[in-house]
């Protein structure tokens, strides 16, 4: 069976350190040939003109594509086409069109007033502008907001029937968790592409907290196995091996790409994808 393709999710850097890090990481990463690079992009617009600086370089300098994340939260209409807008300039065409989490704290979403209601007026404005490749948000485990399965499923299609490309999805624990939510889009006559977003686990209670924020169901026997692996000092060994383990039952179960949640830190990440024979093709360039 052929290797998957794969890509990676960056964030922007906020200090000298962290932007050699983030080279570091595009370096070590780069060379495994990706679909592409995506970039975050922080909440109420906070990492704006680093989102866009960050994608800049990375274009420039790996000539791979990229992908700059791309919200609802905080500006008008204008603002965030705009922002759109200085993406394509600099040769960024992929964007991933998302609604964004509640600013300040606020357990609600509210539009700005000029602004997107929601993810799929973002993404029928980038649609018409015929520039762009745009890929969405999904939820294997359901949107904490969304009613019940069905409901976040029809969401889902809606953002296609919007002009979505394709979908990536929220990171989860089991690869049942994404091969029942396939199968159920699938059944909703969803036929663009689902690709599953991996989290390499870098440190358990971090990733353990994140997904008790975005509704991620964490399964006891995996919250046990890490605090025996924290407790004998294995605790990379033991996330080397669940997610190569979890990325070679989806490939089995014939998934194509898969997107990995880097957090800027390489290693992991390069180690699972080795394992599951995705080898370096490509020398990253050094451009001035």
């Amino acid at each position: 069976m052929s290797a998957p393709k794969v890509s990676f999710e960056v964030f922007p850097p906020r200090s000298v350190d962290a932007a050699f890090n983030l080279w570091d990481t595009a370096q070590a990463l780069a060379p495994l040939a990706p679909r592409f690079f995506s970039v975050t992009y922080g909440a109420g617009g906070t990492t704006r003109d680093l989102t866009h600086d960050a994608a800049h370089v990375l274009r420039r300098t790996s000539g791979l594509p990229v992908a700059g994340h791309l919200t609802c939260v905080g500006a008008s209409k204008a603002e965030t086409l705009e922002v759109a807008e200085s993406f394509a300039k600099i040769g960024v065409t992929d964007i991933v069109a998302l609604r964004g989490d509640p600013q300040n704290g606020d357990t609600t979403f509210t539009p700005h007033p000029e602004g997107f209601a929601n993810s799929c007026e973002l993404i029928e404005a980038l649609a018409k502008t015929g520039k762009f490749t745009i890929r969405v948000g999904a939820y294997p485990d359901s949107h904490p907001e969304a009613a019940d399965m069905a409901a976040n499923i029809e969401w889902l299609k809606r953002k296609f029937d919007a002009g979505a490309d394709e979908a990536i999805t929220q990171f989860f624990f089991e690869a049942d968790s994404f091969l029942r939510f396939r199968d159920a889009c699938a059944a909703a006559g969803i036929d663009k592409p689902v690709t599953p977003g991996i989290l390499p686990i870098v440190n358990w209670k971090s990733a353990r907290n994140f997904a008790t924020r975005c509704g991620t169901p964490v399964p006891q026997w995996i919250d046990d196995a890490f605090k025996t692996a924290i407790r004998d000092d294995r605790h990379d060994l033991l996330a080397t091996a669940l997610c190569t383990e979890m990325c070679s039952k989806l490939i089995d179960a014939g998934v194509e790409n898969l997107h990995f949640y880097t957090l800027n830190r390489a290693e992991l990440t390069r180690n699972v994808c080795r394992a599951i024979g995705v080898t370096p093709q490509v020398a990253l360039e050094n451009v001035a």
